[in-house]
């Protein structure tokens, strides 16, 4: 593992070599050995060896549910925004894994919770929503779930619920039309998410 962490802590750019990583403990070891490797990782200072713990517990969460919550409690405290980034991806992992439609209430609660850091997990790791599984056939509950926080306090999660809506419009832009024609914008923090709804560039 020494020679493994010493390589990635160069890595500057780019999640690939975390990934491809997490890949081959995860193919070298127990589902126990591996979690035990990425509990160890997951306190380094470097956050390079925390995106590879995080991998690691992404790939261990359908058949680990405590890996899913150990996932979220990183989120909650990471002050690293490329950890925040792996965490959004090791949740699509999961998702994907369990199936979208058996994943509806992890999303539900991820996507409510109080945290924003575990809020916009959801938003950014299912990104394009519409082009998941489950999501593709059912837009509109796509559409309700990321709407619900268009007005939460935090700006970098509006602007996240904002730009995710964005990606559906180009698809669905009457379902979007629809969506944001009932929004309230004399309240500014739901302006602000319209405004990235609607930005063209």
């Amino acid at each position: 593992m020494e020679e493994i962490i010493e390589r990635i802590k160069k890595v500057q750019h780019g999640f690939k070599p975390f990934d491809q990583e997490a890949i081959k403990i995860i193919d070298s070891h127990t589902a126990q050995e591996c979690k035990k490797i990425a509990l160890g990782l997951l306190h380094s200072e470097f956050y390079q060896v925390r995106c590879l713990s995080v991998f690691i517990l992404g790939y261990l969460a359908v058949k680990d549910s405590t890996c899913l919550e150990i996932l979220k409690n990183q989120a909650h405290s990471d002050k690293s925004w490329q950890v925040q980034e792996i965490i959004a991806k090791a949740f699509d992992q999961y998702c994907k894994d369990n199936g979208y439609d058996n994943s509806l209430g992890e999303i539900e609660e991820w996507i409510n919770d109080a945290d924003p850091n575990v809020c916009r997990a959801v938003t950014e790791g299912l990104r394009i929503w519409t082009g998941r599984p489950y999501f593709k056939d059912n837009p509109k509950k796509a559409i309700d779930l990321i709407s619900v926080n268009k007005s939460n306090s935090s700006e970098y999660l509006r602007k996240s619920t904002g730009n995710s809506l964005r990606d559906i419009a180009k698809k669905y832009p009457d379902l979007i039309t629809a969506e944001i024609s009932n929004w309230d914008l004399s309240i500014p923090e739901i302006a602000f998410t319209y405004s990235y709804v609607k930005k063209t560039k």
